[in-house]
């Protein structure tokens, strides 16, 4: 008789406070695979910027605050991350490590790719600039929520909203977007095809390479 195949079993997210998700174990593998998610989810939002085929949601709103703000867009992305965060509070949402580096390295990350890849031309390279983008940000999303240090700002307001709403995650989510992509196209911000494309990939391709990069807790944190 052959001998059973014993899957291993899966690793999952856990929901932990600030002080728990520091006490789980494997910071020196989290940590850096945090910062490298965001430094990523950055860089992949500037290809997009470069793309000019269309901006992620939020960056709609971001891109449209640059037009009548002396800021850039990466100073935009961390000065909404917390005027989210505000929002938090009667949410009671907790906030992690992850949370608050992720309000500041995205934003810094974005403005320093902007700064050293400049405009492009030709409709094969913005395409192939707005699909790595697309893709790279999924991978991205994947390692800082695969970290376990704490969701970023705007998923953190999905989430409380969920919950005091009682309505589907995929609810809140679709509505915070339509509503940040009409505010950002008021402002003048830039929606298209890539929007759409964004909106319709990231969930699939988070979902798909968080399982590659989800970091297992220490048992007794995980309790």
């Amino acid at each position: 008789m052959r001998g059973r195949r014993t899957k291993t079993p899966a690793v999952a997210l856990t929901d932990l406070g600030p002080l728990a998700q520091l006490k789980a174990g494997r910071l020196g593998r989290r940590i850096p695979q945090l910062i490298a998610g965001l430094v990523l989810y950055g860089f992949s939002l500037a290809l997009m910027v470069r793309g000019a085929l269309g901006l992620a949601p939020w960056d709609v709103l971001h891109y449209g605050l640059t037009l009548h703000l002396p800021i850039t867009i990466g100073q935009a992305i961390i000065a909404m991350s917390f005027v989210v965060l505000l929002l938090w509070i009667p949410l009671r949402e907790k906030p992690g490590v992850g949370t608050v580096a992720n309000a500041i390295v995205v934003g810094l990350a974005a403005d320093a790719t902007l700064a050293v890849l400049g405009p492009v031309d030709g409709l094969i390279v913005r395409i192939a600039l707005l699909v790595a983008g697309v893709v790279l940000n999924g991978f991205a999303t994947a390692l800082y929520i695969g970290s376990q240090l704490g969701r970023g700002p705007r998923d953190g307001l999905m989430t409380g909203l969920s919950r005091v709403t009682g309505r589907s995650l995929r609810l809140v989510r679709t509505a915070l977007e339509v509503a940040v992509v009409i505010a950002g196209m008021l402002l003048g911000g830039v929606a298209g095809a890539g929007t759409i494309l964004y909106a319709l990939a990231i969930g699939p391709l988070a979902q798909a390479m968080l399982p590659w990069v989800i970091v297992d807790l220490d048992p007794p944190a995980a309790l």
